[in-house]
């Protein structure tokens, strides 16, 4: 059976460290006071803080395997060591313009667990992130979006 590998760029793995330490050594610790607070009121059979408090500490300790299988599985592509920078791979910034509106934006292509399009950032998973994989400059790029099929230039990948 072989391991699935989760790319992700440098940045997103140190986020990703850095919410599992958060979630080790504070969120599971205050889970455990709340349950200790809960405990203390008495009858568990009718107790909303104790009910909150467990499914608070599920969510914590699913959260924790799911990040311990990620780091686990991470395959850390640093953008600044890529040298091919004449098509589109994991890690690039490509400026694209919207063929329809002229409007012209610029995105990053990260792994699943750092996308961000607010911020630039989008998934290589992403529709438009597996319509871009393998462009170069000029190239026209169909992405089948939710409101229909929108098309982009290829401007410039850096």
């Amino acid at each position: 059976m072989t391991v699935e590998r989760v790319p992700m760029t440098p940045n997103g793995y140190k986020k990703l460290q850095e919410e599992l330490r958060r979630l080790k050594t504070v969120e599971r610790y205050e889970v455990i006071k709340l349950i200790a607070y809960a405990r203390s009121l008495g009858d568990l059979s009718e107790n909303a803080e104790y009910e909150t408090a467990k499914q608070r500490q599920s969510f914590v300790e699913g959260r924790i395997q799911e990040l311990d299988s990620k780091i686990s599985r991470a395959e850390i592509i640093d953008p600044a060591e890529l040298k091919n920078k004449d098509r589109v791979t994991f890690g690039v910034r490509v400026k694209l313009e919207n063929v329809e509106t002229g409007e012209t934006v610029t995105y990053q292509l990260v792994g699943p667990d750092e996308s961000d399009p607010d911020d630039g950032l989008i998934s290589i998973s992403s529709p438009i992130g597996r319509a871009l994989i393998g462009k170069q400059v000029d190239d026209d790029v169909q992405v089948q979006a939710p409101g229909g099929v929108r098309e982009f230039v290829v401007l410039e990948i850096s």
